[in-house]
């Protein structure tokens, strides 16, 4: 069975403004979301499930959903804040959904094989998506007892952005190419040499950019949904009282490996990812993806019309 591909499409993108998973930046006017459909289906991925939100709905499928029709088949899941288990409520002062853990775990109906799970406005590049596909595609489900789940690793340099600091997924990898840990720093900013982590200003973390780092692009199995589903209410609980709460996918992914619950292979790749995290990242984007389309890496109009 082709592996299917979730693409995470619910956020709209408060710091960038707008619906940025349709704002174009190819030479015909393709979103980066685009891009990684076009390399996911060439390297071998069976279907597309768009996570995405009730309130920009019409104007998603109408924009980037019809884009699809008989390149690759397409399905919808909707994430919506009132989605909990059963017998959870949402606090009063709840005002959006609970982070990409919950974003995954809106899926669950859409999806029964093994899966990879990418935002809808990082850039991932060719090389990460043949990677994935091969190591979902291969191999058993489980292995040794444990969930057989891989996560493609970047470099922390290529990450980066010019324009003010992110958030990334820090891992330890183990000399036999395991993820170990992720441990989610959010105040990331490029300095000469590398970079550092500025949560706290009076004493910022110094990295070298060398790091592995997640950027939300897993491979998993539907293993993960009853994961997520046995392991959210207790999450809710402890974040009763913080209305601004992210459950992110590296904190589950992170305690199942803790628990010896899953094995995760990172899948390394030095492939540039880029994105638009603000919108004066935009023309570098543009700039670059015109470098791989003058390169023959893309065609010049990549989804038929």
């Amino acid at each position: 069975m082709k592996p299917a591909l979730v693409v995470l499409a619910a956020g709209m993108g408060s710091r960038y403004g707008g619906l940025k998973q349709v704002d174009p930046v190819g030479p015909s006017g393709e979103a980066i979301l685009d891009y990684s459909v076009f390399d996911a289906h060439r390297a071998g991925f069976g279907k597309v499930v768009f996570v995405i939100r009730r309130d920009f709905e019409k104007e998603f499928k109408e924009k980037i959903g019809s884009k699809y029709e008989g390149f690759i088949p397409v399905d919808y899941a909707f994430q919506d804040i009132s989605d909990l288990p059963q017998g959870c409520s949402v606090p009063a002062e709840r005002s959006k959904p609970w982070g990409t853990a919950h974003a995954i775990r809106a899926a669950r109906s859409a999806v029964s094989c093994p899966f990879a799970a990418i935002n809808a406005d990082d850039f991932y590049g060719r090389d990460a998506f043949a990677k994935l596909a091969a190591f979902l595609s291969s191999g058993p489900i489980r292995e040794n007892g444990k969930a057989r789940f891989a996560m493609v690793g970047y470099r922390l340099d290529l990450t980066l952005s010019d324009n003010g600091t992110v958030a990334r997924g820090i891992c330890t990898v183990t000399p036999d190419g395991r993820l170990a840990g992720v441990k989610e720093m959010t105040k990331l900013a490029r300095v000469p040499g590398g970079a550092e982590n500025r949560e706290d200003p009076s004493s910022p973390v110094k990295l070298t950019g060398l790091e592995r780092v997640s950027m939300n692009l897993w491979g998993f199995t539907p293993e993960l949904f009853a994961a997520l589903e046995e392991r959210f209410p207790a999450w809710l609980d402890a974040n009763a009282s913080n209305p601004k709460a992210e459950w992110y996918i590296p904190f589950v992914v992170d305690e199942m490996i803790r628990e010896g619950r899953a094995d995760v292979t990172v899948l390394p790749t030095d492939s540039s990812w880029f994105g638009v995290t603000y919108r004066e990242d935009k023309p570098a984007v543009v700039a670059a993806i015109r470098a791989l389309t003058d390169a023959g890496e893309y065609p010049a109009r990549l989804l038929p019309q």
